[in-house]
């Protein structure tokens, strides 16, 4: 559980969520995005305008890589931006089955639907599994060139210098102690 957390994002903004594994950053990422209840406290930003992404890639293998990338610009109501293919490294890579990408291309192909989706913020759990150094350069240069220069913003935990100018929170400083934490539940202290 995390206590104490607060900060606010503008436009073009990025914060970089670190700590050790198991400090908390995915649960305050899960948190953020909807996708599992706050204990306490308030989480202020527009509806319908964010994504996560976890370690899954988030392909159909039985798809091309062209292919994958319409279904998730079709299910956000997006064009589908032909720059993505230039973004990620796959423009070599259009018409082979997802199933046939070593695992480093499938990271990249599921990195690469966040260009394709048209959200506004971005909640990234360890985006660089599996990335070659090239690959963690591409994206992070995506993440700065891209998405934030365009007024995105972008929640990134990671233990990877992504070359970003982002403001950076140490997760493991807002670990609630759990004895205080249980005497604390009912009052006006904010937990996420």
């Amino acid at each position: 559980m995390l206590s104490g957390v607060n900060f606010t994002l503008a436009a073009g903004e990025a914060l970089v969520l670190r700590g050790p594994n198991g400090a908390g950053k995915t649960t305050l990422l899960r948190v953020l995005a909807g996708l599992q209840p706050a204990d306490a406290g308030d989480i202020e930003m527009p509806q319908g305008d964010s994504a996560y992404a976890s370690h899954a890639d988030g392909v159909k293998s039985a798809l091309s890589v062209r292919e994958n990338l319409q279904f998730w610009a079709s299910l956000y109501g997006a064009p589908l931006d032909e720059g993505v293919f230039d973004d990620f490294d796959l423009a070599a890579l259009h018409d082979r089955l997802a199933a046939n990408l070593s695992a480093g291309q499938k990271r990249r192909l599921g990195l690469a639907r966040l260009g394709v989706i048209g959200r506004k913020i971005l909640f990234l759990d360890e985006p660089t599994v599996s990335l070659d150094r090239a690959s963690v350069q591409r994206f992070g240069n995506w993440v700065r060139d891209r998405h934030l220069a365009r007024g995105g913003i972008a929640v990134i935990a990671t233990h990877i210098d992504l070359g970003l100018e982002a403001r950076e929170i140490d997760i493991a400083t807002f670990r609630a102690d759990p004895v205080q934490t249980t005497a604390l539940r009912g009052s006006d202290e904010a937990f996420l």
